[in-house]
């Protein structure tokens, strides 16, 4: 078995601002604009209590570029309830290209776990509105899991109810072999009381950012030294872990200390 560590979400390339801890401790991952190729969801189409994701980015952010109906990338699609689903419906997560490609070198399979993590700030309601809390740090938090349970990896497999999903439309990358979705596996087998897939509300242990420094600064466990981790061919200072700047998947054996590590993490 495998982990994965997938960066998600708004960056400082993509969307420009922290995704938000909700007052009530809701990682909200936002998805990033669009492709060109994949335009079905809007920013103004997803929403959270009752709030559309582009009225969160633009109070918390109120020079945000973003429109109402800009598209998003809705990818990891693992939250359920922010619009409309078919009954079909279940939790997606999209891979195409070099990151695709970096997966399947490090030979990730059904069975396998990724843990979503992101850039995130703590946000509070001042006067009626939502804001980054004043002095918040930045931080990279894990927001979400998902064992895979299956694998489609060509274009004529996509049941009718994912093809809302943005990588569904990626023709060019179908025809490639260079697209692939991952659906889950209906309960963790390594936590059998949890769903294959879900989102993580904040807890302290689910953030990787080493207290008071920037947020690429992790404070992982120190068994983690003897953990190969693919993008990090020497990622140990004095006393932290140097996470990359630049990847979406860091990739690692499921070592029986990092599993547990993992299980925490999740339950």
């Amino acid at each position: 078995m495998k982990i994965i560590l997938s960066r998600k979400g708004f960056d400082s390339a993509s969307g420009k601002q922290p995704n938000p801890i909700m007052p009530d401790g809701t990682l909200l991952s936002l998805p990033i604009p669009s492709e060109k190729d994949d335009r079905v969801t809007t920013y103004s189409s997803l929403s959270w209590n009752g709030r559309s994701y582009y009225d969160i980015i633009h109070s918390l952010k109120p020079k945000s570029k973003i429109m109402a109906n800009d598209f998003c990338h809705l990818d990891p699609d693992i939250r359920k309830d922010v619009c409309s689903r078919p009954s079909e419906w279940k939790p997606a997560f999209g891979q195409v290209d070099s990151a695709l490609t970096h997966l399947r070198n490090q030979q990730v399979s059904i069975g396998d776990i990724f843990l979503f993590f992101g850039w995130f700030k703590a946000t509070e309601e001042r006067n009626g509105t939502l804001v980054y809390k004043k002095g918040a740090p930045d931080l990279h938090i894990i927001y979400g899991y998902m064992q895979i349970g299956e694998i489609i990896n060509k274009e004529k497999d996509v049941p009718q109810w994912l093809m809302k999903h943005p990588h569904a439309s990626y023709r060019n990358a179908w025809n490639k072999n260079l697209n692939a979705i991952f659906l889950p596996s209906d309960k963790l087998s390594v936590l059998p009381n949890k769903k294959g897939c879900d989102t993580l509300d904040y807890r302290e242990n689910r953030v990787l950012t080493m207290p008071n420094m920037p947020k690429g600064r992790w404070n992982l466990p120190q068994f983690f030294r003897n953990v190969p981790i693919s993008y990090h061919p020497n990622p140990w200072r004095s006393n932290y872990f140097q996470s990359a700047g630049r990847g979406q998947e860091f990739v690692m054996e499921a070592t029986p200390e990092v599993l547990t590590w993992a299980k925490q993490i999740i339950e």
